[in-house]
């Protein structure tokens, strides 16, 4: 089997054994925006030499912006639920393959706002069988970070917070950026960040601290950045419930230390897992679906 993780920005592909084992994977920059209008080209390129019959894709390869459209999937929902979403692809270039999308989900916030993924459910899926009975709070970091409840194996709630995206924003094409200059990752300056967010101001006023703290000399220009990520990053983590003690982190090699960082000087138990868990969850939703070649879980 082949799983397919196609986001925004990124291509990520992965030959898996029978009973989800990763064999091979391959990595490119052709998300979706860099991919319009020639998915089906793109794909078999990155997936030249592979010929599993079988091909599951996730992520906004899905999206009205992607190669096709799949309908969300209501929450509450879970492996059944997800798997039953699931829509068939044609295509010409691949003619006899067996290629599946899997949905997104939605989630009613309250009134007639809603809140969406579209990607990062299949990561869940793909820790649904390590979590054990009862509800979990899991923190999917990235440009639209994800903070998703779990309970018994089902997806129950969730919500967006644009952290990475503002970060980017505020850096390119802010007054705070023209502040800032190039330089690692200053975690005890990051740390201040945090601690600044935790303290209950509005998101605001802590973004404008940037700039005074970098005129006023008490924070070097090489360590705004961290900075400003500290805050942000401390300002996601506000909507975590009270009583929460563990969090079930997701992230790439660079977001992993700045989250579990903040994580654990908040005071959580952090329990980190590979993004590799979309290959996984991927396969359980195959197997759910019944698909030929997969074995079940």
């Amino acid at each position: 089997m082949i799983a397919v993780d196609w986001g925004t920005s990124s291509l990520r592909v992965f030959r898996l054994a029978g009973d989800g084992r990763i064999i091979d994977s391959r990595h490119s920059d052709n998300g979706v925006l860099a991919a319009a209008g020639r998915f089906e080209q793109v794909l078999v390129e990155q997936i030249d030499g592979w010929d599993d019959a079988l091909i599951v894709m996730t992520g906004m390869v899905g999206s009205r912006q992607g190669w096709h459209e799949v309908p969300y999937v209501d929450c509450p929902a879970g492996l059944d639920e997800i798997a039953a979403g699931m829509q068939r692809l044609q295509s010409h270039r691949l003619q006899g393959r067996d290629i599946w999308i899997t949905p997104g989900l939605s989630a009613r916030r309250s009134g007639d706002l809603h809140d969406l993924m579209r990607g990062e459910e299949t990561q869940v899926c793909g820790l649904l069988e390590d979590l054990p009975p009862g509800e979990h709070y899991l923190c999917l970091a990235g440009t639209h970070s994800k903070h998703v409840r779990v309970a018994d194996g089902r997806i129950t709630a969730l919500s967006t917070l644009m952290t990475g995206e503002m970060y980017e924003v505020l850096c390119q094409h802010s007054i705070l950026g023209r502040l800032m200059q190039p330089g690692p990752h200053h975690e005890a300056v990051f740390k201040k960040g945090v601690d600044l967010a935790a303290a209950g101001n509005d998101l605001l006023a802590d973004l404008f601290a940037v700039r005074t703290q970098g005129v006023l000399g008490y924070v070097n220009a090489a360590w705004l950045q961290s900075y400003l990520s500290g805050i942000l990053i401390g300002h996601e983590l506000n909507v975590i419930p009270a009583g929460t003690r563990s969090v079930h982190l997701v992230a790439s090699s660079s977001l992993q230390l700045p989250y579990r960082t903040a994580l654990a000087r908040r005071g959580f138990n952090v329990v980190v897992h590979a993004e590799s868990c979309a290959a996984r969850g991927l396969h359980a939703l195959a197997a759910r679906r019944g698909l030929a070649g997969v074995a079940a879980t």
